[in-house]
């Protein structure tokens, strides 16, 4: 049997009513196991950012149930829900969301703080993080002399602090450079099979792809297995590159048939001799 840590089923979010009323989430249903990382892509406006929020109790779903790891929070009161959001779910941030004020411990350890115990029981294990992140020598520093990847690796230490199963990554790579982007995707790598734990992340870098387990594609509120469907992948007739056929942007129906294009550029060519190009071979 599948240890499943999130089970999301038939949810949907609508904001607004009447004429005005816009279906963020439709009926979107996902189970993610442990040890799974999960990339939920799409456009911008698609609602990915408002599906991460809901898997993380931050806000409650129009319809439709979630459960971590067995409870169900879409039942919970808002009282019982900050217990949940300390303990089951730790949230990495695009912009990191530090606290200016404090060190790059203390940064780390704020979460602890709403748990029996508190900072003082998670000193050991926030140690072994800043260790582990390779953020010995900025233990002590403040937020603003961090570079960004430093900022994230932090970021990274305090979502992982209170050793929760689901991890929530929004756009953890979209103010990083390429090498720092790279370096905190293998970081998660690791820490989903050390810590096995789950992380679902909504992106827009195709540089994550490679390492996730399952791709998604999240467009009109409606989620897409992109990796399952191997049929999404065509062959651009002009120029012979391989294209996702559910992102595309420049396509054409041609004799009842549909052609897809990497660029506006192998369009024109093919319209100035479309049999030429549909005979070729690749």
């Amino acid at each position: 049997m599948e240890d499943i840590v999130l089970k999301a089923e038939q949810i949907s979010k609508t904001f607004g009513t009447g004429h005005a009323e816009i279906c963020a989430v439709d009926n979107v249903s996902l189970d993610v196991r442990r040890s799974e990382l999960v990339l939920i892509m799409g456009p911008s406006g698609s609602g990915k950012t408002t599906l991460l929020s809901i898997f993380g109790a931050l806000l409650r779903p129009t319809a439709g149930t979630i459960d971590i790891e067995g409870i169900r929070i879409t039942d919970l009161g808002e009282e019982k829900l900050p217990p949940v959001r300390a303990t089951k779910i730790g949230f990495i941030f695009q912009a990191f969301n530090l606290l200016d004020a404090l060190t790059v411990e203390d940064n780390i350890l704020f979460p602890a703080g709403l748990l029996p115990g508190g900072l003082e029981s998670a000193r050991q294990r926030a140690g072994h993080l800043i260790d582990r992140l390779a953020l010995t020598k900025r233990r002590h520093a403040l937020p603003k002399t961090l570079s960004g990847g430093e900022k994230q690796r932090v970021a990274i230490a305090r979502a992982l602090i209170n050793k929760p199963p689901l991890i929530l990554a929004d756009e953890p790579t979209g103010n990083l450079d390429s090498h720092n982007g790279q370096e905190v995707m293998m970081i998660l790598q690791d820490i989903i099979q050390d810590e096995e734990c789950s992380v679902v992340m909504v992106t827009h870098d195709p540089r994550v792809e490679e390492v996730a387990n399952r791709i998604l594609w999240l467009e009109d509120g409606s989620l897409r297995d992109r990796k399952a469907e191997h049929h999404n992948w065509v062959i651009d007739p002009v120029c012979g590159m391989r294209v996702d056929e559910w992102t595309a942007e420049v396509f054409i129906e041609y004799q009842n048939a549909r052609y897809v294009f990497c660029s506006r550029r192998c369009l024109e060519k093919f319209n100035e001799k479309p049999d030429q190009y549909i005979s070729k071979k690749f």
